[in-house]
C-alpha cells in the first residue's frame, strides 16, 4: 500500500490519510511516500519511495533499536519548527496567539539525568532504554543523548544490578550528575539486609557515586550531590526535579530574567529547590514556595549558606489545593510560576484577578501552557512573547517560558 505522510502526530508519527481515516508511519517525515502493508490504523514494513529533503542519517548507531529518541532521522531545523509548530498550535487551539523567540535547542551529549532500565543476567546486567513500544531492552554504549559524565557512570550502574537486581524483574535506575558525583537513585531492587548495604556502600565508593538511594532509602552517602543554582551550592533530596540539561537551564533562567526584568520583588511559585529562585535573588528579594518539604528545606540551606543574595523566604505549600490568593501578592512586582505537566488552573484563576504587574510562566506542557495562558488573558494580561526551549532534543517534549504582562 503506497502512502504520503502528510504530517507529524504529537508523538512524532507520520501520518497519513487512508481509504478509512488515518493512517500511522513510524519514523516517517511529512511529504515522503511511502509503501508498506497495513494492519489496524499502522502501516509496517514500510519502505521509503520518495525520502524527504530534511530526512538525515541518524547520529546514533542505535537510532533503528532504542526508544530513547524518536527524530534522530530528521534535520535540526526541521525539528525546531515542529517543535515551535507544536505550541503555536496548542495557543490557536485556544485561539490565541504570540510573538515567538528563536527556539534554543541543547546540545548532543548534554542531558545530566536519565531513567535507565536494568535486568540482572545469567552473565551480568543488561542495560540501557526500551525500543519503542516494547519491553525489549537495548544496551546503549554509543548514546549520543547522555552526558559522557552519565556515560561513565554505566559500570557502576551494571555492578548495583549485577548484586541487587532480579533476573525476572527490572530494576530502573535514575542518575543525575552533579558537582560531587553521580547521586544514584534504585528503584526495584532486592530487599535490603545488612550485606547488600555493606556491598552497595563498597560498591559506591569504588565508583565515586556521591550518594546512592535504594527503594527509597539513602543506603550511602560518600559526599552530599550539590548543584549549582547562580552563585548557591544546593544538595537536592533524592527524585528531586531537576532540568535536564545545564544549557537549558540556563537557557530558561536567561527567558525568566529578561521576562521580569528589573523586578525587586518576585514570588517564585513551584519553585522546587531553588532553580529560579536562588539565582534571581542575586539581584531581587524572593518569596519561593514549593509543596514538597524535602525540597523546601534543601532551599531555605542554600539560601541561608550563600553570601550576596538579597531576602529569601521559603513556603512549604500545596499549591493546587491551596494557591496564593490576591492579597498574598501586594506589593509583588513579578511572579515566576513553573507548575508540572498539568500547569496550575487554580492558582493561574487568582494571578488573573491580580495586580501583579509581571508573569514569566515555564512550562513543559504546551496544553496545559496554553489553558492557562487563556486564563490570563481573559483577565487582562497580555502575551509579550514566548521562548521554546528544547533541551529533550530528539523527542517530542517542549519547554518554554512566556511572559505576560498587565497593561
Amino acid at each position: 500500500m503506497k502512502l504520503t505522510i502528510e504530517r507529524l502526530g504529537h508523538l512524532g508519527d507520520g501520518i497519513a490519510q487512508g481509504p478509512e481515516g488515518a493512517i500511522y508511519v513510524p519514523g516517517m517525515l511529512p511529504g515522503e511516500e511511502v509503501d508498506g502493508e497495513l494492519q489496524g490504523d499502522t502501516l509496517v514494513g514500510v519502505r521509503i519511495v520518495t525520502p524527504s529533503a530534511n530526512r538525515v542519517k541518524p547520529p546514533c548507531s542505535h537510532a533503528k533499536t532504542c526508544g530513547g529518541c524518536m527524530m534522530q532521522h530528521a534535520s535540526d531545523g526541521f525539528v525546531a519548527d515542529w517543535k515551535l509548530g507544536i505550541v503555536k498550535g496548542a495557543l490557536a487551539g485556544q485561539g490565541l496567539e504570540a510573538e515567538f523567540r528563536p527556539i534554543l535547542t541543547s546540545p548532543p551529549q548534554s542531558r545530566r539525568r536519565a531513567t535507565i532500565a536494568a535486568r540482572r543476567t545469567k552473565n551480568g546486567a543488561l542495560m540501557g532504554f526500551h525500543a519503542r513500544g516494547s519491553d525489549t531492552l537495548v544496551d546503549v554504549p554509543n548514546c549520543q543523548l547522555l552526558h559522557p559524565d552519565l556515560m561513565a557512570t554505566f559500570p557502576g550502574l551494571q555492578a548495583l544490578v549485577k548484586l541487587g537486581g532480579s533476573r525476572t524483574a527490572e530494576v530502573s535506575l535514575t542518575v543525575t550528575r552533579s558537582i560531587s558525583g553521580a547521586d544514584v537513585m534504585v528503584v526495584g531492587g532486592k530487599e535490603l539486609d545488612g550485606p547488600l548495604q555493606m556491598e552497595l556502600a563498597r560498591i559506591t565508593e569504588t565508583y565515586g557515586f556521591a550518594r546512592l538511594t535504594w527503594n527509597g532509602d539513602t543506603v550511602a552517602l560518600r559526599t552530599a550531590p550539590m548543584q549549582r543554582f547562580g552563585r548557591a551550592l544546593v544538595s537536592p533530596p533524592p527524585g528531586a526535579f531537576l532540568q535536564a540539561t545545564i544549557e537549558g537551564e540556563s537557557a530558561l533562567l536567561r527567558s525568566v530574567a529578561l521576562a521580569i526584568g528589573a523586578a525587586k520583588k518576585i514570588t517564585d511559585l513551584f519553585a522546587g529547590v531553588g532553580t529560579f529562585a536562588l539565582p534571581l535573588a542575586e539581584r531581587a528579594e524572593v518569596h519561593a514556595v514549593e509543596g514538597e518539604a524535602r525540597m523546601t528545606a534543601a532551599l531555605e540551606k542554600a539560601a541561608h549558606n550563600t553570601e550576596g543574595l538579597k531576602r529569601v523566604t521559603v513556603e512549604t505549600r500545596d499549591l493546587f489545593r491551596r494557591p496564593l490568593e490576591d492579597d498574598e501578592f501586594k506589593g509583588v512586582e513579578a511572579v515566576v510560576i513553573d507548575p508540572p505537566r498539568a500547569g496550575a488552573e487554580a492558582q493561574m484563576a487568582v494571578l488573573a484577578r491580580s495586580k501583579v504587574p509581571v508573569i514569566a510562566s515555564v512550562s513543559c506542557n504546551p496544553v496545559s501552557f496554553a489553558r492557562d495562558a487563556k486564563v490570563l488573558i481573559a483577565g487582562g494580561y497580555h502575551l509579550d512573547w514566548v521562548q521554546v526551549v528544547d533541551q529533550f532534543r530528539w523527542s517530542a517534549h517542549v519547554e518554554l517560558v512566556a511572559r505576560f504582562s498587565r497593561p
